[in-house]
């Protein structure tokens, strides 16, 4: 394990930690991060699926407590019950999607870096445009949304098959499209993180389980930390800054590197 490698790992597991949770799609910034490195074994590729169990912990983690209490008193609570079915009813669209198209998005979009960088360019103007015309919000609770609206939000979640378009990004698109504020945008997006990527995992983990060796795991667990790490300090920051900035600085952001890609490839199909 040389120190090359070891850096190569903190950074790709910084990258997962700081992006999976804000509207700027962590899949294309590390297939963007892993090409510009030269990282494109496939021991890479898995530990890229890997390393988002670190981000998912940090999720638990900050939200524990809420999330104990939903399932403690399902039993019993109505509005526990009604959450609990808001994430499931959400999340049906997207697993669905991913089942069934599963190798198709692997092994066609994933390896347009193009398309990426449009997904990532296109993105930011949306949510430039959203976050300025949205309707004025009627919902401020993530945890107590109408079963019909987290319907919805399943649906545009769908559009994150794209790499480039972010998960995040989509469902708080939706989210304020559907009058729900950004705090709560945000955090209904970080309950649905964790039951589709834990289900991106599972699917990924078993058919890259050959690259999981005793030489590799130390790495791995490297980048899990940095993930884990950087995607507690993102999620305690995020809420309060999206409420005060609200999500234009993340859509500048988007168009910032959809756009330096997108140069980096014209030009180096022009010199080639």
């Amino acid at each position: 394990m040389d120190s090359t490698t070891i850096l190569q790992a903190i950074l790709l597991g910084l990258v997962e930690g700081l992006t999976e949770f804000i509207p700027v799609s962590s899949t294309g910034h590390l297939l963007l991060t892993q090409t510009a490195l030269g990282l494109v074994s496939p021991f890479w590729t898995t530990f890229t699926v890997v390393i988002q169990l670190g981000a998912i912990l940090a999720v638990v983690l900050l939200y524990f407590g809420r999330l104990w209490h939903v399932l403690v008193t399902l039993p019993s609570d109505p509005s526990s019950r009604r959450f609990a079915l808001s994430v499931i009813i959400a999340c049906i669209p997207a697993f669905a999607a991913g089942f069934l198209l599963h190798d198709f998005i692997k092994h066609y979009l994933f390896e347009s870096l193009t398309l990426i960088c449009w997904s990532l360019v296109i993105g930011g103007i949306v949510l430039l445009v959203i976050d300025r015309i949205a309707p004025a919000p009627t919902e401020h609770t993530a945890m107590q949304l109408p079963l019909y609206k987290a319907a919805l939000i399943g649906v545009f979640q769908v559009l994150s098959i794209i790499p480039g378009v972010s998960r995040s990004g989509s469902t708080i698109v939706g989210s304020m499209l559907l009058r729900i504020n950004k705090r709560a945008a945000a955090e209904f997006s970080f309950f649905l993180a964790i039951p589709i990527m834990v289900g991106a995992f599972v699917l990924d983990f078993w058919e890259s389980r050959d690259f999981l060796t005793g030489d590799n795991l130390g790495i791995i667990a490297i980048g899990f930390i940095a993930s884990f790490v950087f995607g507690l300090i993102v999620i305690r920051l995020t809420l309060d800054f999206v409420q005060k900035r609200g999500f234009a600085p993340f859509g500048w952001w988007r168009i910032l590197v959809g756009g330096a890609g997108l140069a980096a490839i014209y030009m180096g199909a022009m010199h080639g």
